[in-house]
């Protein structure tokens, strides 16, 4: 999958330095603005505790897992839709991305300068999305003057059309992002075609102190507050804790950190889980053992496409697809008594795979 997410915020939120935890790149992460000049593109393990247990079942010679790609955009400023700073920059990375994981800055450290002067995560998310809704109403008006011109005509369909853009663009002069705007039909697929950067999906991350990191703190709940009617997600990360786990040798050392800062895992496998979501992304799995793999696919696609991130081939001379479900699979521990309690399924061309399914396809080429 060629799917990625990009992180954006302005500058010092710890946007470079979670991608470092995140990742095994090195993006340079320093106390100044544009750290990051160019985008860093990290291939990131996604954390499924399904595959270690289908290890466990199967004993593969080796053990595959799924990645997702995190780009690490440079900061914007206030202007970065007229070109200032790196906005010009910043709003190319952006459109290529299919989802955006927003880091706001929600802690207090005098050592940390702040672009704005001052910690407010609220108004920091407002600075970004004016940004993006000035560029996202050029595109719509630049849209809108073709659709005037073809409406000319008198065709309902396309005064239609107007009357959807002028909507559109009501919406983004609310101060409102693409995203939260209701569409259906084919006024929906008028608002996807002008590829709107507020139309993303987005994930907001607020980056915490450590004492912060399960329950959060005042500008968290502020935070909160302004973003309770987006169709989004927030979770609370604090980027350094992320910092000190990405840098600890062993396991050991990563496990004994993590139980005395009170978490069960890294806050960066919760945030590589909720980015695949935000994707629209489910994983299946192919157990033998030689290997045991996972592999990432689009939600609600069917077996043939499915079988094509493994080969082309399989999705051309698809014939079927041998079934098992995941909760089938520890239940019964094994192919054999899978197949002895009637629990494999033969799917064919039609077959929407399900999150979890472990499948073996048949073929002719």
């Amino acid at each position: 999958m060629a799917l990625q997410s990009g992180i954006v915020g302005l500058p010092n939120v710890g946007k470079s330095t979670l991608f470092n935890a995140l990742t095994s790149a090195k993006a340079l992460a320093a106390n100044y603005p544009f750290a990051t000049k160019d985008p860093n593109i990290g291939i990131i393990t996604v954390p499924d505790a399904r595959l270690s247990k289908l290890e466990e079942l199967v004993k593969p010679k080796s053990l595959v897992p799924t990645t997702i790609e995190i780009v690490d955009i440079a900061g914007l400023i206030k202007g970065a839709s007229k070109g200032e700073g790196l906005g010009n920059q910043f709003l190319a990375n952006i459109r290529e991305v299919d989802a955006i994981i927003h880091v706001v800055r929600c802690f207090v450290d005098d050592n940390v300068v702040h672009v704005d002067g001052g910690v407010d995560p609220v108004r920091d998310k407002d600075v970004i999305d004016t940004e993006l809704i000035l560029k996202d109403l050029e595109t719509v008006d630049k849209r809108l003057d073709r659709l005037r011109k073809q409406a000319k005509t008198g065709n309902k369909a396309d005064v239609h059309a107007v009357s959807v853009g002028e909507a559109i663009v009501a919406h983004l002069n609310d101060g409102k992002p693409a995203r939260s705007l209701t569409l259906e039909g084919e006024d929906a697929d008028l608002l996807k075609d002008m590829l709107l950067l507020t139309a993303k999906p987005i994930l907001y991350v607020c980056n915490v102190d450590e004492a912060s990191v399960h329950t959060g703190n005042e500008h968290t709940a502020r935070f909160r507050e302004a973003v309770k009617d987006e169709p989004a997600e927030t979770i609370y990360i604090s980027a350094a804790i992320e910092a000190e786990i990405a840098q600890m040798g062993t396991f050991e050392e990563r496990k004994d950190y993590l139980e005395m800062m009170g978490l069960e895992e890294p806050g960066v496998n919760r945030l590589i889980r909720a980015t695949y979501k935000l994707l629209d992304l489910i994983t299946y799995f192919t157990v033998g053992e030689k290997e045991v793999r996972a592999w990432t696919i689009q939600r609600g696609w069917k077996a043939p496409k499915a079988a094509s991130v493994i080969h082309t081939d399989f999705e051309k001379g698809f014939i079927r697809a041998e079934v098992i479900k995941y909760d089938d699979y520890v239940k019964y521990g094994s192919e054999a008594a899978i197949k002895e309690a009637g629990k494999m399924g033969v799917e064919g061309k039609e077959y929407v795979v399900s999150d979890g399914d472990c499948m073996h396809f048949r073929f002719n080429v």
